[in-house]
């Protein structure tokens, strides 16, 4: 059963389509009880109770999705990366497909990050929710040595210190070291090797994660009716309007990438056109924007790569599944942008290396996203605990997410197209 989520993917959950619309209606009346209590007085009791009421509601959903983290994060990526041995071309296609996905997701978030800075969307309000999380936040101004030297000493650590303390990017790192281990180690086929083994309970331990997850998604309607009413209750009115110039902002960045920055770089490696790539994959486009699904566009995109770019189909059947997987350009730089734009709305500078981190943090947040309810919510989660800005921040993102998730699955599976040109044409030249 196909169904947006952050992530842009398909799942197998059911009942999606109804959860879908429990979020948009407990939106929608959260943002009327909480715009109904702002015009309270402050000695109200009714607001009062009703405030003390969503905060314990609100935050226990922060702390279910705060709970699940770390396990998701680390299963989903080390799975992830060893599944890449199933593909026996090895060699060249993988390290040329993982090497334009990531300069693309570079790109993407670098446009992200300078655009957003330079408009600065949220930059005239300073939300008093986020009061009582920022209190413990430093941001403290590093030189590049000093960044530096902070950054690689953050990446490793004691694995199991990390999973227990909650360290995001040190475990991160042990993931992706671990899988690479994996892949390099030989067979990992279930029955045959230790290796083995040990990638079967992974991948059963995130299944059952995602299992927790469906589960903590069905308070999803709760968590963002109590979260969205304490917003409306305690700010200003014109957080609509900085919304509005929000939406605008990240649709004109990802149009920008999918328009100029994706053929452009196609143009560079392959000297083919936009108009060319455009017309061969109308119609796996049009179906992304409509489902929100990269994964349920994938029939389409392969036959439009066999058919219309005219790929090798080994080379399109190892791009094309791995990049609706781990190829978010869209979601990579949607991330970005939202992680700055809550810095402006709490008030907060993020400092040349903070924003570093926020794009790195993105672009692997993005890669390890798996196909579950809401998935953008949780690697936003990931994403702003990187550099300390609250994870409630959520609460104002997730109205929005559905409108926004359209035109960036439309740009993550144009990403995974070009991909495949490029690196078709990349091997044919050897």
């Amino acid at each position: 059963m196909n169904r947006p989520d952050g992530s842009g993917k398909k799942t197998g959950f059911t009942g999606w389509p109804g959860l879908n619309v429990q979020i948009v209606v407990a939106a929608l009346a959260g943002l009327l009880l909480g715009w109904w209590l702002n015009g309270q007085g402050a000695d109200s009791a009714v607001k009062q109770q009703t405030l003390y009421v969503a905060d314990v509601a609100g935050r226990f959903f922060i702390d279910l999705l705060k709970m699940v983290l770390i396990p998701l994060i680390f299963t989903s990526i080390v799975t992830g990366i060893a599944h890449l041995q199933a593909h026996h071309q090895a060699g060249k296609v993988w390290r040329y497909t993982l090497g334009f996905f990531v300069l693309s997701m570079l790109c993407a978030m670098t446009m992200s990050l300078l655009v957003t800075g330079w408009v600065q969307p949220g930059s005239g309000l300073q939300l008093s929710m986020f009061a009582g999380s920022m209190e413990n936040f430093q941001a403290r101004q590093l030189s590049g040595g000093e960044f530096f030297a902070q950054f690689l000493h953050s990446l490793f650590m004691n694995p199991v210190a990390a999973l227990a303390e909650g360290k995001i990017l040190p475990v991160v790192t042990f993931a992706l070291i671990l899988g690479i281990a994996l892949v390099k180690a030989g067979n990992t086929e279930p029955g045959n090797s230790r290796r083995g083994h040990l990638l079967a309970v992974l991948q059963e331990l995130l299944d059952l994660l995602m299992r927790i997850i469906h589960w903590i998604m069905l308070l999803a309607p709760l968590g963002v009716l109590a979260l969205l009413t304490k917003l409306m209750a305690t700010q200003d009115m014109s957080l609509l309007a900085t919304m509005a110039e929000f939406i605008v902002l990240v649709f004109a960045i990802t149009l920008i990438h999918g328009i100029i920055i994706l053929p452009g770089l196609m143009y560079l490696f392959t000297r083919r056109s936009p108009l060319w790539l455009w017309r061969g994959t109308r119609q796996a486009l049009v179906t992304a924007f409509a489902t929100s699904s990269s994964a349920a566009t994938l029939p389409l995109s392969l036959r439009c790569a066999d058919e219309e770019l005219n790929v090798n189909k080994d080379v399109a059947g190892f791009v094309l599944p791995v990049g609706a997987t781990m190829n978010m350009d869209g979601t990579a730089l949607y991330e970005a942008s939202a992680a700055l734009f809550i810095a402006y709305l709490a008030g907060i500078d993020l400092s040349l290396g903070q924003q570093i981190i926020v794009m790195l943090t993105a672009m692997i947040a993005s890669m390890g996203a798996p196909g579950i309810p809401s998935a953008g919510m949780v690697t936003m989660v990931m994403v702003l605990q990187s550099v300390g800005l609250p994870a409630e921040a959520i609460a104002i993102l997730l109205p929005i997410d559905r409108i926004l998730d359209t035109i960036r699955t439309a740009v993550n599976v144009e990403g995974d197209l070009v991909a495949s040109v490029v690196v078709d044409r990349a091997l044919a030249e050897r």
